[in-house]
């Protein structure tokens, strides 16, 4: 049997159960030439594909699936022990109930429903492309192999755009005489959208394209129908067009899930999937400044209670977590700590007269923090001359502040502007976040914050791009 999913759309899959409506489903399933005891009843969601049901055969050899409450729509999959051959069945509000007779080796071509008219309709959509797939394979096959012959080329493209052209008017009759079906749907999600004529040189061309690419992305995908959250494709177009698409700066990046969420909104299963989804791609980042987007959701979704099914607890951690965040993010002012030096004097972040300030916090005992100090040093001797300070804070209390001086005289770094805060006074660990370490911030003469929370071996390359920036503005 083949897989034509493959060949269709791109497989993915899903991770929790939704119940949409009352009246249940009963879906019986007889395949002739089966003989295991077990089918399973799968379903795609995101890029993973999840067990639904799993029923035994019964005594007149129909395999049932059936239950109290409604499936969610979407495409599911019949899996087949034991090497999960599969073919896909499409549900919708509408469709739950119905009964299905195929072939375990010609599953697509021998299947016939009863009391299914959405998957009799994707069936003979599917069978129609099967059928026309290999006419058109032979045609490009003849166009390469035709050479300098213009005229048999000629004949042999006309002849292959008259299929194409075949196919077209197929999906656009399905799309017109049944458009509330699942499988009219499928089809206008996966239709190219037409460029239109732009002028200019190919840079300009392809920038125009790209752009338009953008604003059209999702001109043939309903990302409010609710259905299309457990298709094979819909994880992937939306994560092409997130993470691919846009430039990966913060802003841009924030605007682009908020356009996705909005406009899944209305299918609220779907709205939530996503929300989840880049709440915790943009939590886990490793991208300095990506947590910028993880505080504009908090902001726009968690804090405005659009987020309900959150427990409290877990919201409470969430809304904390972005407060503590959002002082620190790149373009903020850097909040300003009142430090003490090794010889006791007050120093204030903000009074540190420097073009770039390296804000460094470090322990003495931290293995990480060690290996950092070489490359620290490395990096001040190349950087002293051109505006650079570095304001190490050991972050270390009370008895336990003397070994960090004991640190600096033994490693030589005694230049740097050493400094701690015996008490927390400044509380410069919460409001910093400085749980583990080494932990860096570059900073301008005005104390905003250019990167943060790079490694020491990162800093001449990101303090020359930020030299050189400067200077070309």
């Amino acid at each position: 049997m083949k897989k034509w999913l493959l060949l269709f759309f791109p497989a993915l899959l899903a991770f929790f159960h939704a119940q949409a409506g009352e009246g249940g489903y009963n879906i019986r399933v007889k395949i002739n030439g089966y003989t295991e005891n077990n089918l399973f009843l799968a379903y795609h969601m995101a890029d993973k594909q999840y067990i639904r049901d799993t029923v035994a055969r019964g005594e007149d050899g129909f395999f049932v699936f059936k239950g109290e409450e409604k499936l969610p729509g979407g495409v599911y999959l019949v899996v087949m022990a034991p090497d999960n051959q599969f073919f896909q069945l499409l549900i919708s509000d509408y469709e739950q109930n119905f009964t299905l007779i195929t072939d375990k080796e010609k599953a697509i071509e021998k299947i016939k429903f009863e009391g299914a008219p959405d998957n009799t309709l994707f069936y003979s959509y599917i069978n129609f492309l099967n059928n026309r797939r290999p006419i058109a394979d032979t045609l490009k096959a003849q166009i390469d192999k035709s050479g300098d012959d213009a005229k048999k080329k000629e004949k042999l493209q006309k002849k292959f755009e008259e299929v194409n052209k075949e196919v077209e008017d197929y999906q656009k009759k399905i799309m017109a005489e049944q458009p509330k079906t699942l499988t009219a749907a499928l089809i206008k999600a996966n239709m190219p959208f037409e460029f239109p004529e732009f002028t200019g040189d190919s840079t300009e061309l392809q920038t125009k394209r790209w752009r338009y690419t953008q604003d059209h992305y999702f001109d043939n995908v309903d990302l409010a129908d609710p259905r299309l959250l457990r298709t094979p494709f819909l994880y992937s177009r939306i994560d092409y067009y997130v993470n691919k698409l846009q430039v990966q700066h913060p802003d841009t990046l924030s605007k682009a899930t908020v356009y996705v969420l909005e406009r899944l909104r209305p299918a609220e299963e779907s709205f939530k999937f996503y929300l989840i989804h880049f709440l915790n791609q943009f939590a886990k980042s490793n991208i300095v400044g990506q947590d910028a987007v993880y505080v504009n959701l908090v902001d726009r979704y968690y804090a405005t209670g659009l987020a309900p099914w959150t427990e409290e607890e877990q919201l409470d951690k969430i809304l904390e977590s972005a407060k503590t965040l959002k002082p620190l993010l790149i373009g903020k002012i850097a909040p300003n700590i009142s430090l003490e030096t090794r010889a006791g004097q007050k120093v204030s972040l903000h009074d540190v007269k420097s073009e770039y300030t390296i804000l460094y916090f470090w322990r003495y005992d931290c293995a990480v923090c060690k290996k950092s100090t070489p490359d620290l040093k490395a990096f001040y001797e190349k950087f002293k001359d051109k505006g650079v300070k570095i304001m190490a804070v050991c972050v270390k209390f009370t008895d336990e502040v003397p070994k960090c001086w004991e640190y600096v005289d033994e490693n030589g770094t005694q230049e740097w502007l050493h400094c701690a805060d015996p008490y927390n006074v400044s509380r410069y660990t919460s409001i910093y976040d400085t749980r583990s370490t080494p932990l860096i911030f570059v900073l301008d003469s005005k104390k905003e914050i250019l990167s943060k929370r790079i490694a020491a071996e990162q800093l001449e390359d990101v303090m020359t791009r930020i030299i050189e920036m400067k200077k070309t503005k």
